[in-house]
């Protein structure tokens, strides 16, 4: 899917960014499988790969599942809702600002969301987590990989890391849910983030 495709759905939840994480399966539904989306020497648990459930069967068509990233949320975390009450995610460790707010889940390593005045701004995700597109773009993947998959992203240079870049959705700063890439000097993944403007764009956690 390209990102002409992406851009004009930006304002349709339906579009989705598929999250492969670990699953909740019981003790039934434990086998792991061995995945290109691993870190050397990791097993990825089934359920972690691009289309599969927490059994490893393909799921059905149409369904997104509990552990798809959409431009919506990430299951019951909603971007411009408030932090979902009595769920995994809240607030973990020291927190900058009483207006800004980060918080996880347990249930999603690598991920975590920035909450300004409690309503979700931004999703993002890390080299920890299993996160992939529909498209298979992730944490390692090259930027041959994600122009291809996401063409017309807006590049900067990045603010830390020497010869890094972002590439940024054409249209977030119109207020759009929008996409966001970090690359390293070599060109590969190593975050990707999901929200509206100026949040998204935040470089140190809630500035």
């Amino acid at each position: 899917m390209h990102y002409q495709r992406l851009a004009f759905r930006a304002l349709a939840p339906a579009l989705v960014l598929t999250l492969a994480a670990c699953s909740d399966a019981g003790p039934d539904q434990t086998a792991t499988l061995e995945s290109e989306t691993a870190l050397p020497g990791e097993i990825v648990p089934a359920g972690a790969v691009p289309g599969l459930d927490a059994t490893g069967s393909p799921l059905p068509q149409g369904t997104v599942g509990d552990h798809v990233l959409t431009l919506d949320g990430l299951g019951a975390l909603k971007i411009g809702q408030p932090v979902p009450a009595g769920g995994t995610w809240a607030e973990r460790g020291a927190q900058a600002s009483d207006s800004c707010r980060l918080v996880s889940s347990p249930k999603y390593p690598g991920v975590y969301a920035i909450a300004e005045q409690g309503t979700v701004r931004r999703i993002s995700v890390s080299e920890r987590s299993d996160v992939r597109t529909i498209e298979g773009i992730g944490f390692g993947s090259s930027r041959a990989q994600v122009d291809d998959a996401f063409p017309g992203f807006r590049q900067e240079p990045h603010k830390y890391v020497e010869g890094g870049k972002y590439l940024t959705a054409p249209g977030a700063e119109n207020g759009n849910v929008a996409v966001r890439f970090e690359l390293d000097p070599a060109g590969k993944v190593t975050a990707m983030h999901v929200g509206t403007m100026p949040v998204l764009g935040y470089i140190e956690g809630c500035s």
